[in-house]
């Protein structure tokens, strides 16, 4: 393998992880940046992503569970994995519709410690519901080979410039989460409703005394911030086993992000998820190297690197690198 074809393979890769935490965090982000809610039940609206999406595109046998118990072996809609890529967006924006009118909105003048009691506890009733009907077996998506026969979806793609290949599937990630961070950018930075969420951050008072239902941009805001967060279950799906704890697995790097990267800022959530999708990879790309006579694996660092990160970034700039001070304050 030339160095070329080892670089290109480390960036898709690093690219392809950060792709799926800035999914996570710009959610994350927009709910805490702009409805100063701390929502750990985020990772479930992942896991719920997850799920929904197998579930329509394809048919699971189910060996344990309830449903196993109550005469459902099989489950599944087969209706293929484009129609859940269009379905589920929809499906977790409602469910992120009524977790913010019956969940987060009781706890929006509550303390922190309020706010994360509730939708911890909340994750974990997912969890465990999704673990008690199906049971705690992983499972895999499976992706078209090729989109409508013109673009290959799946399956391995030649580096240039080395003999090394790479899953084209990633490359994919990374061109839908670009669009869809682009998308979002947009209607928060340049649409009135942005700036309506917005002005509503800084002067929820004012707002209303102009005649603004200020409830309904929040409403809005808490249901992209899910949607992205069921999407990244999707895309996520045919790159790693789905079961009901990936959630809980994938919240603390999603919210390192969004530390790293600045609270309320979309762009910021894009770099952090980028610098800890490149440091996870890396380190688990060095494997086992010689340090000083010593053979060190590197790979069981990954997490750790993380966490490194974090803190460097913390004690140098508290707000996140994006960050203004004014929120960290």
């Amino acid at each position: 393998m030339s160095v070329v074809g080892d670089l290109i393979v480390l960036l898709v890769n690093g690219l392809q992880t950060g792709a799926i935490y800035v999914l996570l965090a710009i959610g994350l982000s927009i709910i805490l940046g702009t409805l100063k809610f701390v929502n750990f039940a985020h990772g479930a609206l992942f896991v719920v992503g997850a799920y929904a999406g197998l579930l329509i595109t394809q048919e699971i046998s189910i060996s344990n569970g309830k449903l196993a118990e109550w005469g459902y072996p099989t489950l599944g809609l087969e209706w293929g994995f484009f129609a859940a890529l269009v379905i589920v967006p929809v499906f977790v924006f409602v469910v992120g519709l009524a977790m913010e009118r019956f969940v987060a909105r009781p706890f929006y003048d509550r303390p922190d410690t309020d706010q994360i009691l509730v939708t911890f506890g909340l994750a974990i009733v997912v969890q465990e519901v999704i673990h008690a009907l199906i049971g705690p077996r992983t499972y895999g998506y499976e992706v078209p080979t090729s989109a409508f026969g013109l673009l290959p979806m799946t399956g391995p793609i030649g580096v240039p410039l080395s003999d090394v290949t790479i899953n084209v599937w990633r490359l994919w990630v990374i061109a839908i989460t670009a669009a869809l961070v682009i998308a979002v950018y947009a209607i928060v930075e340049y649409t009135d409703f942005g700036l309506v969420v917005k002005a509503g951050t800084r002067d929820p008072e004012m707002v209303r005394l102009l005649g603004i239902k200020i409830t309904r941009p929040y409403l809005v805001m808490f249901g992209i911030g899910a949607a992205l967060a069921g999407i990244a279950g999707v895309v996520g799906g045919p790159l790693q086993n789905i079961n009901p704890e990936i959630g809980m697995t994938i919240l603390v790097p999603a919210f390192l992000t969004v530390v790293i990267g600045g609270v309320g800022s979309i762009r910021g959530a894009v770099l952090g998820g980028t610098l800890i999708g490149m440091v996870q990879v890396t380190l688990i790309s060095l494997g086992t190297l010689g340090v000083g006579g010593f053979q060190v694996n590197f790979t069981p660092w990954a997490q750790v690197g993380i966490y490194a990160l974090a803190v460097v970034v913390l004690l140098t700039r508290p707000q996140g690198l994006l960050g203004s001070e004014e929120v960290s304050a």
